[in-house]
């Protein structure tokens, strides 16, 4: 962003004492102060975009009026993957202002992981067009792990240093690679060391003790994977930072909210990592996790405070000329009014001050990637995997941990599961089993959404219907699709990178809800089938995992056979 001009400064001076009016004023509002988490009774004015005043007897332009309604800081999302809301940047900000949201922190490693550094440079230019703040995480393990084949090849500190200094820049993002820092590998303590001066991002599930204690001494300070209460109070004890998680798959409020208190909210904030539009459109955004949280007992200051500030504050966002994350002289205008604050009833959402209605949200042209699904279509037969006594890997519905069981592989409710390297190497599938799925699962599901390196992922009664569901995905250049007896039931097609669409966000809910429905059809009994599909190949979250290279044992972190004798 260009720097402030005196000209710029002095109007903000002199309309903070009444020597000019505001552009906007909102009177007699109840706001909360995240300073003292309280409710004070104000009249608040901005102009140019940014709060100036507090204070009574100041004029405005434009004069609303607050009473009987209330006002908090704009919703601050502290980890996300935009990508997973199967929708480009510029859409997924017409998905989530209209619930509160209007900065989020975004990890654009899905991407990444299929383009290299073009993907990169794709989410930092969309970030400079859109009206909410998009702050962008450098991804730090691309590819997640060597066990896996991406499209992106891999990302040295050589590759992240040129975009440390944009001005959308705010660090490393999720350090995904525990065994790698705990080991000291070379490549992974450069990439912490050369950001080290920066926000480092944590991603480390189920660590604790004395590995935890290693993991923090990096200097990474945040983790949005904590799925246990135990885990996420060793922690904060830690020092470490904790965003409890609400995604469409990962969904850990619950959980959690018993840790959030006032002593404990400027360590906690709110974030969905992975949620799709359907979940968005039906519950909300960082809303939902503000709605739930209040719900269940978290006093309303707390949470709004959370879902604010203390993200703010992580990040550096609460410093500097543009500020954020409260409302007060010298924080930018980006504000939720509502109704009622118990139910987090929205009346209207400001952005730099100008109210959601009058914002063009113009839709910026996306990059036209090409297909970039290269995989030699398998034979069915090719999907087979061995017969016998197997290891199975068992979902968990909520969770991207998952079970682990030795089972007979044709047993009632066991699976095939394969992934397909699709970015052009021309390896054969890796096949494995899981469980979850149904007992009475009749058809196949595939999806190009495979975190984190993003290969066709593909589950299934019958090798057949596998065999179509990824034929499909090829047609469609990427996307989601559900297959019975030899017949494409539903599909979606997501042709950016395989992961992303340029529709509108209703457009998307409405296939995802169709989508749904012919998964049910089918006898899956997951509510969120996709992207729990999708978490089955990212081999750095417990316990069992497929890749295209293979069967991943993480707790060891490596493959091993799927025959277990």
């Amino acid at each position: 962003m260009p720097p402030i001009t005196s000209l710029q400064l002095g109007r903000r001076i002199d309309a903070a004492q009444g020597k000019i009016p505001c552009d906007g004023m909102l009177r007699g509002a109840k706001v909360l102060d995240v300073f003292h988490c309280e409710w004070r009774t104000l009249d608040v004015g901005w102009i140019d975009g940014v709060i100036v005043s507090l204070d009574a007897g100041i004029s405005a332009k434009r004069e609303l009026e607050g009473k009987g309604t209330f006002l908090v800081p704009g919703f601050i999302d502290a980890h996300v993957h935009v990508e997973s809301s199967l929708v480009v940047p510029g859409q997924f900000e017409k998905m989530v202002l209209p619930k509160g949201t209007t900065t989020a922190v975004c990890d654009p490693h899905e991407l990444t992981n299929v383009l290299g550094t073009e993907g990169l440079k794709y989410f930092l230019d969309a970030a400079e067009k859109l009206k909410m703040d998009l702050r962008v995480m450098l991804s730090s393990c691309v590819p997640a792990t060597h066990m896996e084949t991406n499209g992106g090849g891999q990302l040295l500190v050589e590759s992240l240093l040129p975009f440390r200094s944009h001005p959308k820049v705010l660090g490393l993002a999720e350090m995904m690679n525990v065994p790698g820092v705990l080991n000291k590998e070379l490549d992974v303590l450069a990439k912490v060391t050369a950001f080290s001066d920066t926000n480092l991002d944590g991603h480390s599930p189920l660590v604790k003790g004395r590995a935890l204690s290693a993991y923090l001494s990096a200097g990474i300070n945040s983790c949005h994977e904590c799925s246990e209460l135990e885990e996420a109070r060793e922690k904060l004890i830690k020092g470490m930072r904790v965003w409890i998680r609400e995604g469409s798959v990962a969904k850990d409020l619950h959980t959690l909210i018993p840790l959030l208190t006032l002593a404990t909210s400027t360590s906690m904030g709110f974030c969905t990592d992975d949620r799709n539009p359907l979940d968005t459109a039906h519950e909300g955004h960082l809303d939902f996790l503000v709605r739930t949280a209040i719900k269940e007992g978290v006093p309303m200051e707390i949470a709004y405070r959370t879902a604010s500030w203390s993200v703010a504050r992580h990040y550096g966002l609460d410093r500097g000329i543009e500020r954020r994350g409260a409302i007060a002289p010298g924080y930018i205008a980006d504000m939720v009014w509502l109704s009622d604050a118990k139910s987090v009833a929205i009346r209207d959402v400001f952005v730099k001050g100008t109210p959601l209605p009058e914002l063009d949200l113009g839709l910026p042209s996306p990059t036209k990637f090409s297909n970039t699904i290269r995989a030699k279509m398998p034979m069915a037969s090719d999907l087979e995997g061995p017969k016998g006594n197997v290891h199975v890997i068992g979902v968990k519905a909520g969770k991207i941990v998952t079970g682990r069981t030795v089972e007979y592989s044709t047993a009632n409710g066991v699976a095939k599961l394969s992934v397909l390297e699709r970015h052009g190497k021309g390896s054969k599938p890796a096949n494995a089993y899981v469980r979850g799925f149904g007992e009475n699962f009749e058809g196949a599901i595939s999806s190009s959404v495979g975190h984190d390196s993003h290969n066709l992922i593909t589950v299934g009664s019958r090798t057949e219907d596998m065999a179509i569901a990824l034929r499909a995905l090829e047609e469609s250049g990427g996307g989601i699709a559900v297959v019975q007896k030899g017949k494409v039931l539903s599909r979606l097609s997501l042709p950016l990178g395989g992961l992303m669409s340029s529709k509108e966000p209703g457009e998307i809910a409405a296939n995802l809800l169709q989508l749904r429905e012919a998964s049910r059809s089918i006898g899956c009994e997951l509510a969120e089938p996709f992207l729990q599909l999708a978490f089955l190949s990212l081999p750095v979250i417990p316990s069992l995992k497929l890749t295209d290279k293979g069967l991943v044992d993480v707790d060891n972190f490596k493959i091993i056979p799927v025959s277990a004798g």
